[in-house]
């Protein structure tokens, strides 16, 4: 009998890209600084890999502009985005220049160097320590040095090519609060805004 899989035509990349938009993710934006030089760009590809030693995982396209100066300073940060920071989403993820991505928003330094946005949900300040290449990206693996939460605005998602927000809900145990708000859009992709999953920058 003929081998199915085998016969079944590859997944067309456009399709997958569809259905991939499909699945709901965080919204970061992924900074370094430098021997390489200064540079951050918006990804929704991140997630959590260990506790023991904490580490956290950045997928990143190679074609990237950040993509050089990220590899050779060895470090970044993860700023995890909230309500709020559309605009900066969508500065970082644009083609505006490097320099000019940092020149809103309130930044500073954690250990690592990299700049962590002051008011981010919560910053992973990170020491790059594996990489591994799948296709045009990269998937970087990085030691967690620093965390810091500042931010308390409700979560920044991407989905179906428009950011989102999900509101917060009281943990079990805790208080009541006002009920819960249907997710919100908040606008269209912008031209190099990330996909979900596995693509970002």
């Amino acid at each position: 009998m003929p081998d199915s899989a085998a016969a079944a035509p590859p997944v067309d990349a456009m399709a997958y890209r569809e259905a991939m938009s499909r699945l709901a993710s965080a919204v970061h934006l992924i900074t370094t600084d430098g021997p390489g030089g200064r540079a951050g760009f918006t990804a929704s590809a991140v997630c959590s890999v260990s506790d023991t030693p904490p580490t956290l995982l950045v997928c990143i396209n190679r074609a990237s502009s950040a993509y050089a100066a990220l590899t050779r300073n060895g470090v970044l940060c993860v700023n995890t985005l909230g309500e709020g920071h559309q605009a900066l989403a969508t500065r970082f993820g644009g083609r505006t220049p490097m320099d000019e991505r940092f020149a809103d928003g309130a930044w500073r330094r954690l250990r690592s160097g990299a700049p962590a946005l002051a008011d981010a949900l919560v910053s992973f300040d990170c020491r790059l320590v594996g990489r591994h290449d799948v296709g045009t990206h990269d998937v970087l693996f990085c030691a967690v040095e620093a965390v810091a939460a500042a931010g308390e605005a409700e979560p920044l998602l991407y989905s179906e090519r428009r950011y989102r927000t999900l509101p917060r809900v009281p943990r079990l145990g805790s208080a009541p609060s006002e009920p819960a708000k249907p997710s919100r859009a908040l606008g269209a992709r912008p031209v190099d805004a990330p996909m979900p999953a596995l693509r970002s920058a």
